[in-house]
């Protein structure tokens, strides 16, 4: 996420209060820490124990493998305004599904993977990845690309995202936040990616601001509460939890288009993480398959809910 110091002042201000930033950046260096840190802390006392901690482990190796990338070469300006003009994310996901340091990313983490205690089924997976040819490996990142994941090939495609999302994550760092705008419903300003979840935050300057979390490069964008992130509707909104629970996460449901995306309270729970708390928080995609609501959002890490 971007520091605060690097947005410029918004000139548009009703009543001398400042609107919320429209956007952050992620940070790569502390991102994949962080998060491995909290797969780490709920894999404690849930049932998902052993499966958040794989996770746990796959974040650790995207966050060792970014500490040795190099800075991204600044973005070209003239590309970045040509986005803009045309209501269209910077980052172009054809151009990086072929970029070398695409590939040299996920060779690092298909290697450093194996390292890894998962347990068989995961292990004969990483190795169906890393005996891949080049066309399957690049309809496997076509496919993740498209948020769109074979139900029978799941655990093979969570190793090719994990390496996407470092990929992604440190070319948006390098993006200038005061150049995106909104573009389609529940859409990444910066890549076009679908949003794992929504957060109210509690950040200076933007208290209990509601922000989507882009599940493949991390960019936070702003959405106005109460309002369907798939579908913009702000008729028949309703908030689904699990009962007895912290009231930290919740379903937004949508009557209009009948999808939900969770919605994480970060402004009284810090430690929450989008992608680690989705997974964490299955049983709740559970009791919402008894319901008229469709998950909407995407997450590599938990699919077939």
């Amino acid at each position: 996420m971007s520091d605060l110091s690097s947005i410029a002042p918004d000139p548009s201000m009703i009543g001398g209060v400042k609107a919320a930033p429209f956007a952050f950046l992620p940070k790569p260096e502390n991102l994949f820490a962080k998060r491995a840190a909290r797969f780490a802390a709920l894999a404690v006392d849930s049932e998902l124990g052993p499966y958040l901690r794989f996770l746990g482990e796959l974040a650790r190796v995207q966050h060792e493998i970014q500490t040795r990338l190099a800075a991204p070469a600044a973005p070209d300006r003239a590309a970045l305004e040509r986005a803009r003009e045309f209501g269209m994310p910077p980052l172009d996901r054809d151009v990086l599904r072929t970029d070398p340091a695409t590939h040299e990313i996920l060779q690092a983490l298909l290697e450093e993977a194996a390292a890894i205690d998962m347990p068989p089924p995961a292990a004969a997976a990483l190795a169906r990845v890393r005996n891949a040819d080049s066309l399957m490996l690049d309809q496997m990142l076509r496919d993740v690309l498209a948020d769109s994941i074979p139900a029978d090939a799941l655990a093979e495609h969570a190793f090719l995202s994990a390496a996407l999302q470092v990929q992604f994550a440190r070319l948006a760092s390098s993006l200038d936040v005061n150049l995106l705008m909104p573009v389609h419903s529940g859409t990444c300003p910066a890549c076009g990616g679908a949003p794992v979840a929504s957060m109210v935050v509690g950040w200076p300057g933007a208290e209990t601001a509601r922000y989507c979390v882009c599940s493949l490069c991390a960019t936070f964008w702003h959405h106005v509460r109460v309002k369907c992130v798939l579908c913009d509707s702000t008729a028949g909104i309703v908030y689904r939890e699990i009962e007895g629970g912290a009231g930290t996460i919740k379903a937004e449901c949508c009557n209009a288009c009948h999808g939900y995306v969770k919605i994480l309270y970060e402004k009284d729970d810090t430690a929450l993480e989008a992608i680690a708390d989705d997974v964490a928080s299955l049983g709740l995609d559970v009791l919402l398959r008894e319901t008229e609501f469709r998950r909407g959002s995407f997450n590599p890490f938990l699919l077939g809910t």
